[in-house]
């Protein structure tokens, strides 16, 4: 039987499935997108083999990983790919290309399905990935939503996205909404990697002939780190300055941050981490609006005496056209509000309407 040769990631869509052959964890740590994880070694069967390889032999590794990594293909062949037709055509990927996906598309071929192997892996995928993302920003323009927290930045973009306009979520990408309380309850964030390559992903989905809207980030979303040539970019692109009255504000946030006040004790925790700024005095005022329950006079100061401050200076140190950004008053930053405005949006920075129309 003549062997298929190795295909290149660039011919990913010449092929029906992509099958990663990794240990669960290095597939949930990051994955080619729509790849199905169908591992030859489980997380701890990787381990015993390359203690062996270590501490024993390459040859006892290998003698012991084969007999591990036969059982696993025939699981694979039972549970998973029983009912894919002869025309079948999978593509296989381990982590560089080498033994792992080289057996599952040794026995897939055998079999007489058109399996072809990853050349060079995933690293050759993740190569890509970066250089992707360190050219491809610039090719797009930006029109970046600022204005201080509580304006409803993202809000506005959930809007536009649902309107047609085009779109780039940087902290539902992250998982994070971007300050010391912008971790979400249950759902941790994903690795910098994973991270990375649904960037570019989402990148990849976007037309650069029309602006893209994106909220102002600083370069730390969580613990993730936003690519410089992304940050570099948006710091050049046309900026619309959202205005909302703190008092709007306020009542946003208590709605939108609800959880906190359901379960005040990871507030408290997690405001501690802002006492070297603050020092004791003012954490200890904070903590006892905590205790009281007054939550709307507690999200007014840390507003005033932590967050504007923190985002004013932020700002104006790093995006160059902000002097000659358009301004947008916002009175109400409900969902129909947020959603008329929306509808009545223009991709042209001169058409957008001076505030929005009635809810």
């Amino acid at each position: 039987m003549r062997f298929l040769p190795p295909a290149t990631i660039a011919q990913r869509d010449e092929f029906d499935e992509v099958i990663d052959v990794r240990t669960p964890a290095e597939f949930a740590d990051d994955h080619i997108p729509g790849a199905i994880n169908c591992p030859v070694l489980s997380d701890d069967e990787r381990v015993v083999v390359g203690t062996l390889y270590k501490q024993a032999s390459p040859f006892e590794a290998r003698k012991v990983g084969a007999a591990l990594v036969a059982r696993n293909i025939a699981h694979h062949l039972d549970a998973r790919f029983h009912d894919r037709p002869k025309s079948w055509r999978p593509l296989v990927c381990c982590w560089r290309g080498g033994q792992r996906s080289g057996a599952m598309t040794l026995i897939l071929q055998q079999v007489g399905w058109g399996a072809r192997q990853l050349e060079g892996g995933y690293k050759q995928y993740r190569k890509q990935v970066m250089d992707a993302l360190a050219e491809a920003p610039a090719r797009y323009r930006f029109r970046v939503l600022c204005g201080p927290t509580g304006s409803g930045k993202s809000r506005l973009l959930d809007a536009l996205a649902e309107a047609g306009h085009q779109v780039l979520d940087l902290e539902r990408l992250a998982c994070h909404r971007g300050s010391v309380l912008g971790a979400l309850p249950d759902e941790p964030q994903p690795s910098q990697k994973r991270f990375e390559s649904l960037l570019w992903l989402a990148l990849s989905a976007l037309d650069p002939a029309r602006p893209v809207h994106i909220e102002a980030e600083s370069r730390r979303i969580g613990r993730l780190t936003v690519p410089g040539s992304l940050i570099d970019a948006m710091h050049q692109g046309d900026c619309l300055c959202l205005e909302v009255p703190l008092g709007e504000r306020v009542r946003f946030l208590l709605e939108d941050y609800d959880y906190f006040l359901r379960q005040p004790a990871p507030l408290m925790a997690r405001l501690g981490q802002l006492r070297e700024l603050h020092g004791r005095e003012k954490l200890a005022q904070w903590e006892a609006l905590i205790k009281a329950g007054a939550f709307p006079a507690l999200v007014e100061a840390l507003l005033v005496e932590h967050y504007d401050p923190l985002y004013g200076r932020s700002t104006d140190r790093h995006y160059a056209n902000l002097a000659e950004a358009q301004h947008l008053r916002l009175d109400n930053l409900s969902v129909p509000a947020l959603t008329a405005l929306a509808a009545e949006w223009q991709d042209d920075r001169q058409k957008i309407s001076a505030s929005p129309p009635p809810p």
